[in-house]
């Protein structure tokens, strides 16, 4: 007997997931934009206000970073086009993430200068730009692979899976810094029982939710 999905079932699950990424990556990107512009002062990279400066970080470690990747993951389900046009947009995303994610870092040394601050001594940095870096890797690695000079049919197919779970790997690496970044600054912070401290809970949860929705919808669509 087969016990197997049919593959219009997994290919309709996989969307309705894939919505749901759409919708926790959206809310997470407006819980930090809440949490910058309403309690933390705004966001300016030539600001003389160091706070303002620190606050591109997260912002652009989000949105520039965790939510373009997380979409140039799924763009081969959510772009209606054909594979080439599909596979440039995956391309062009991550690239946006690895542009921004670098203004993104740079903040953060450029606020650590200000503040005459140490650089690289937590948990958080040493899981980010260790993410980030590999991050660079993986996007070369892809980018040779792929794109140009392009390796033979034979050696795309052998290592297409490892570059999908490198990616998938490194999208829950990236959660892990923004969580522990989140953790961090809550206790810089002092908070306790306050609506910032709930908004910063409720951001760490829909960005958890985005990458695990993401992590999904990319499984059930290689199946569908």
């Amino acid at each position: 007997m087969d016990y197997s999905f049919p593959r219009e079932t997994l290919w309709r699950t996989a969307s309705k997931i894939t919505i749901s990424a759409h919708l926790f990556g959206i809310l997470a990107n407006i819980f930090m934009l809440i949490w910058l512009l309403h309690y933390r002062e705004g966001m300016d990279l030539d600001s003389s206000n160091p706070y303002r400066i620190f606050n591109v970080h997260p912002f652009l470690m989000l949105f520039g970073f965790i939510f373009l990747i997380g979409e140039a993951m799924m763009a081969y389900k959510t772009v209606p086009a054909d594979r080439q046009t599909q596979k440039f947009v995956h391309m062009f995303l991550n690239l946006s993430a690895l542009v921004l994610g670098i203004v993104g870092i740079h903040a953060t040394f450029k606020f650590h200068d200000k503040m005459n601050m140490l650089d690289m001594y937590s948990l958080h940095s040493w899981i980010g730009i260790g993410t980030f870096c590999l991050f660079i890797l993986q996007w070369l690695f892809g980018f040779s692979l792929f794109v140009f000079p392009k390796a033979s049919a034979v050696t795309r197919a052998r290592l297409a899976p490892w570059h999908v779970f490198g990616g998938r790997a490194l999208l829950y690496m990236a959660i892990c810094a923004a969580e522990t970044g989140l953790m961090q600054k809550f206790t810089f912070l002092q908070l306790t029982n306050n609506r910032e401290s709930y908004l910063i809970n409720f951001l760490a949860l829909a960005i958890l939710l985005f990458g695990i929705t993401v992590d999904i919808s990319v499984s059930l669509g290689r199946f569908a």
